[in-house]
Formats: C-alpha cells, structure tokens, sequence
C-alpha cells in the first residue's frame, strides 16, 4: 500500500466526517449501559451511561489531539459483554472490584504501549489466533443479543432452546431487517434506527412505558471513581486481567492495521501512521474506563465510515467527540429502551466479527485446532479467557508436535507458559 499523499486541511470535511463517525457508533451510548447494568451486576444504568459517555468524548478527543487520527474511541463491544457475563456474573467478582481489572488491565496495557514489547507481542502471536479471537466473540455477543430477544432461552436438560415466538422476538427480527437494510444502503444511521424502531414499536404495544422525563443531570455519583484497585489484584483474578489486556491488544492493533491499510492511512515502511500514539491513547481508554465506570475503551473499526467520507486528520476525531456531549443529559431516554431493541445490534455486530472466520485455514490440524478452541471455548465457556489461553497452549503444543517448532515465537512459548499457570491458578484442583 502505498503512502497517502498530504492534501490541504479542509475543516468542513472534517466535520462532516466526524459526523458520520458519530452515527454509526452513537448505539454505543444506549448498548453498553443496557449490558453493563443487567440484573445481578449492581451497576447503575445512568451512571455506566455517563462513563460511557465521558469515555467516548475525552479518549477520542486525545485521539484527535494528541494522536492525530481519525479514529474514534468508545467501550468495546464484546470485552463489555465479557466483563458483564463473565466476570461480573460468573466468576461472583464484585463491580468495583471488576473495574479495578480493567484499570489494571489498561496500566499493563500503557505500559506495552511505550516499550518494545508492544511489537514483540504482536510478532508473536499468530494471525490465525486474533482471527479466531475476534470469531469467538463474535459468536458470543451473537448470543447475547438472541437470548436478550427471547429467541434463545435456558433449558435443564438440553441447556439451551428456541423460546416461545412472541412480540418482543418478532419485533427484534423486525428491527434486525430494517439494520440489514439500511447497512446495505451505507446508512450512518442504520443501528441507531433499528433500535429506535423497536422501542417506538414496543411502546406503540403498550410492552413499554414512556420515560417520566426525557433529560437528566449527568450520573457521577453511582460508578465514578468507585473501582477497587486493591480488590483487584487477587490473584484469581489476574486470567481476567491477562484476558482483557490481550484482548484489547488484538482489537486494538486489528483496527489500526485494518482501517489504515484499507484508507491508505500509512507510511513510507507500510505501517500504520502514528499507530504508537493510537495505542497509548487505547491503552488511556482502558485506565481511563476503570475510573469512569465501565469496561475498557478502545478505537472503533466504524471510523471507517468518517475516513471514507474524507476524514484524515485529528480534527475528525475532534469533532466526534464533541457530538457526545448532548448525550451526557440523555439517560431518562436511553433507559426507556428496552433489550430486546439492542438485540439487533449484538447479532450484528457479533455477525460482522465472525466474518473474518474465512481467512482462516483448517488444512493442517496444528493450525486448524488452536483456531477452532478459540472460538468455540469462548461463547461455551462465556469467556474471552478460556478461549485465549486455550489457543496459546494448544497452538505452542500443537506446533511442537508437528515438528514446526522453528516457527514458534520465542514470546510464545512464554505466553503459553503463562496461559498453563492462569488455567492452573484459576481452575486447577489435584484432590
């Protein structure tokens, strides 16, 4: 790919697209709250959607500022899912001390950021398990979005079943055609529109009430600045951290390296330009998330559409997050909104991630297994970590089976290493 070429600043480009970035993550602002504060996490929706919010506007300011690309920064979507279901309601982890992993998770990811390790890492760990990675979680936030809806419920026997077709799972396959749609039409607003098409919908019904007040003061009191640093440093939770640090990682330098090459947006050696600077400001998003109240930020692959509209500069990521301010006041209207209005956007999304399965190759059973237990274990296990550390070890295993074991990375054979130790600590038990 060759350098994109300087062209002359224009603001009003910029602004348009930084616009368009905005829309097509606005969802974001009603999703990550909905997840966040499902019954049994503690977490008070109006507070996570402040910390929503606040992240999005400061992370994706410094992304403007001081990394000058167009890239805008919110919680991402899967690791909010991970650390809803996983951490939070599977592993019985109190939420201040839940977000005290992900402020940890972020301070090891600064620190990454600004040493060498950051390229070791990502020279070490093979294409195939960050394919495989984004595929699990794919799946995942999929099933999330299906049992939300009602379409997916519990069962006893066979633990899962198709749930009774009713008008809330009517109303989401209504809204999951409507986003379809209009993605097909490249519509900014296509996520937006089918959440509020069903909310709309669901009130028309009478299954909603409408909000007592449609604009509220921003919440700072319920989660900000209420993380358990200490709490978090137990050692059964350092997989959490492990899981989230890498996670963030892949998806980090996934987007930068993905949404670069595609737009042009590199430099004279082929590399993403500034992507040292994109990284500490995703590893701020991280920290900063800990501290607000919610799961890790990080740079959003939906930037593409500000990029394709002409933005190519900070100014873009500027004028992003001044559009999330008025969200700050909004709560009351984000909270009428039901999950099974989100759902659409969790099938979708987790849709678009699992797309990269086809680059995946399954010719050669060393390479095809450790992929295969990456995705599988994580929607199975509802966990990020499992599938992790399950690809590192049987990938290290497996290679050295094959007698491939010159293509192993040195780094790899620490982190699968590792990954044995994490399972050990969090899972093991020998009486």
């Amino acid at each position: 790919m060759a350098k994109e070429k300087s062209a002359p600043l224009n603001l009003r480009t910029e602004a348009i697209a930084g616009v368009t970035t905005f829309f097509t993550m606005a969802y974001i602002v009603v999703v990550n709250p909905m997840i966040l504060s499902t019954e049994g996490t503690g977490l008070s929706f109006s507070g996570v959607l402040t910390a929503t919010v606040l992240v999005c506007f400061v992370m994706t300011l410094l992304m403007g500022v001081y990394a000058r690309l167009p890239f805008a920064v919110a919680p991402g979507m899967g690791i909010n899912a991970f650390f809803t279901y996983t951490i939070i309601l599977g592993q019985k982890v109190p939420w201040p001390a839940a977000l005290g992993i992900i402020f940890w998770a972020g301070v090891a990811f600064l620190i990454i950021s600004v040493t060498p390790v950051r390229v070791t890492i990502a020279r070490a760990i093979p294409a195939s398990l960050r394919i495989a990675t984004a595929a699990g979680i794919g799946i995942f936030l999929t099933f999330i979005g299906l049992k939300n809806s009602g379409l997916v419920v519990a069962d006893p026997v066979t633990f899962v079943k198709l749930g009774m077709l009713d008008r809330t799972v009517l109303l989401m396959i209504l809204g999951t055609a409507l986003t379809i749609w209009l993605l097909h039409r490249k519509s900014p607003f296509a996520y937006l529109a089918g959440i509020f098409f069903v909310t709309l919908a669901a009130l028309g019904i009478g299954l909603i009430r409408a909000p007592e007040k449609t604009f509220s003061a921003p919440d700072f009191r319920s989660v900000f600045l209420k993380l358990d640093i200490l709490g978090a440093l137990k050692p059964a939770l350092l997989p959490a951290i492990i899981s989230i640090l890498f996670t963030d990682l892949f998806d980090s330098i996934s987007t930068f390296i993905g949404v670069s090459h595609a737009s042009g947006m590199v430099d004279k050696e082929g590399y993403p330009r500034n992507l040292r600077e994109g990284l500490i400001v995703d590893s701020w998003a991280t920290l900063g998330a800990g501290l607000a109240g919610t799961s890790s930020g990080t740079a959003y692959i939906e930037s593409i559409a500000g990029i394709d509209v002409g933005g190519r500069t900070g100014w873009t990521s500027v004028f992003t997050a001044l559009c999330f301010l008025p969200c700050f006041f909004l709560a009351p209207l984000a909270g009428a909104v039901p999950a099974y209005a989100t759902a659409p956007v969790l099938i979708l999304v987790g849709a678009s991630m699992f797309r990269s399965v086809g680059q995946l190759s399954f010719a050669r059973m060393e390479d095809a297994l450790p992929a295969f237990l990456t995705i599988i274990l994580i929607p199975l296990t509802f966990s990020i970590t499992q599938g992790i550390l399950w690809g590192f070890i049987s990938h290290a295993g497996l290679y050295l089976l094959a007698g491939r074991r010159r293509e192993i990375h040195p780094m790899m054979y620490a982190l699968a290493l590792l990954s044995v130790g994490l399972l050990l600590l969090e899972h093991g038990k020998f009486y």
